[in-house]
């Protein structure tokens, strides 16, 4: 799909989703692929009538693969969010002995695979026209989050902060372990596509730049360990591929549902962050001469919703904005 036929695509409802006019099947003719990247908060269980709430926003958006952290249990005895949502639309699913990760699609899962019961579960996904690709579901450690410390500490040093991803939080290592595992499965060097997208917990460098410490008080410009691992391990973060400057286009997904801590004179304001994102690795030699090149990236919801809505009336089922990523094939 061309960039003015993604405008054309798109929509805006009086609750702030992106709607989708076009078909996954024309999707996947035309040769592109949406990438959907969601952690939804406790299953969708926090608001009245979350899955159902979930599913409606993932068949507007009509992504081709959906990323998926937090799918437990939903309650009413229903089974785990990722599997409901799958008997729902007819899709695939692989969630595996994970305890919240899954990869969601209406695309053939040809192989699955495995990695922690917390930080990674993938596959080998295969479409109509027999193009293959390698998609990963991940989520690493959320404590010790370095914007909440330097709210709460601003004369925090930069060595500190940093500390934070390394010695705090297991963030760095555990992002490390995925990108061990994709190295000595093969998958880091494969010869199709390999998608590795979730909630990483934390900031990357590609956001906490000079410029950004000019709009957000809480940013210092550093070089962020876990996004550093993943450009050093050869990925491109999508999202920031296609909008450069973190200034003009943030991609906040931190958070749209909490905007503030807190109550009276103790209220401060939320720490905004793009902690969910979608990292690509295009193959060295790719197979039939076949790559991924990002072509469109928002976030959803487009519009937030009222901050003081009480959680359990909201529409959008998560304290985390969903991420949306256009990719197309294209030859080498």
């Amino acid at each position: 799909m061309q960039l003015v036929a993604v405008f054309i695509a798109f929509t805006i409802t009086s609750l702030g989703f992106a709607k989708v006019v076009d078909s996954t099947d024309a999707a996947t003719k035309s040769g592109t692929l949406r990438v959907m990247v969601w952690n939804a908060l406790h299953g969708a269980n926090d608001v009245t009538q979350g899955a159902e709430k979930a599913l409606k926003i993932i068949r507007e958006t009509k992504p081709d693969v959906v990323l998926l952290q937090e799918s437990y249990d939903i309650n009413d005895e229903r089974p785990k969010l990722g599997a409901w949502l799958a008997s729902e639309l007819g899709w695939n699913q692989y969630q595996g002995e994970s305890t919240h990760l899954c990869v969601l699609t209406p695309l053939e899962l040809e192989t699955t695979f495995f990695h922690h019961a917390w930080h990674g579960v993938g596959a080998k996904i295969r479409d109509a026209k027999g193009r293959e690709f390698l998609a990963w579901s991940i989520w690493i450690d959320y404590r010790a989050y370095i914007t909440y410390a330097l709210r709460e500490n601003p004369a925090i040093t930069d060595e500190e902060l940093l500390d934070l991803e390394r010695v705090g939080s297991n963030r760095l290592n555990q992002a490390t372990a995925i990108i061990k595992h994709l190295r000595e499965s093969g998958q880091l060097e494969a010869d199709i596509p390999l998608l590795v997208g979730g909630d990483w917990n934390c900031p990357s460098h590609l956001d906490w730049t000079v410029d950004t410490t000019r709009v957000y008080k809480r940013r210092r410009a550093l070089p962020l360990p876990v996004s550093l691992a993943m450009s050093s391990a050869g990925f491109t973060d999508t999202f920031r591929m296609l909008h450069p400057n973190p200034v003009q286009h943030p991609g906040v997904t931190w958070s749209p549902m909490f905007r503030f801590k807190g109550k009276g004179e103790e209220q401060v304001d939320q720490c905004f962050d793009r902690i969910d994102r979608l990292y690509l690795k295009n193959p060295a030699t790719p197979k039939d001469g076949l790559t991924l090149q990002p072509t469109s990236a928002h976030v959803l919801p487009v519009v937030w919703e009222d901050e003081n809505m009480a959680t359990i009336d909201r529409e959008f089922p998560s304290d985390h904005g969903a991420v949306v990523i256009d990719l197309e094939w294209a030859k080498q």
